[in-house]
């Protein structure tokens, strides 16, 4: 192999492995996750309802991140 694709390869590669190198939350970020409004369910009692509406509709518990019915209602 010449110079010139060792240096492609080598470049393609460190690429390759610095890409995922920025993934997460930075501490002065954290700050901002933590507020009120960032959360995902607005109110622990609306959360509840909606899982005792799912559960009876679809006579299983937990897993409500798609819409329907057991019935074949939305």
């Amino acid at each position: 192999m010449n110079l010139k694709v060792k240096l492609v390869l080598a470049t393609v590669c460190f690429s390759a492995l610095s890409g995922c190198s920025s993934l997460g939350v930075q501490p002065w970020e954290r700050d901002l996750l933590a507020k009120k409004e960032m959360e995902l369910t607005s109110s622990p009692i609306d959360a509840a309802l909606d899982d005792h509406i799912y559960f009876s509709k679809e006579a299983s518990s937990g897993g409500r991140g798609f819409a329907g019915g057991g019935c074949g209602c939305n």
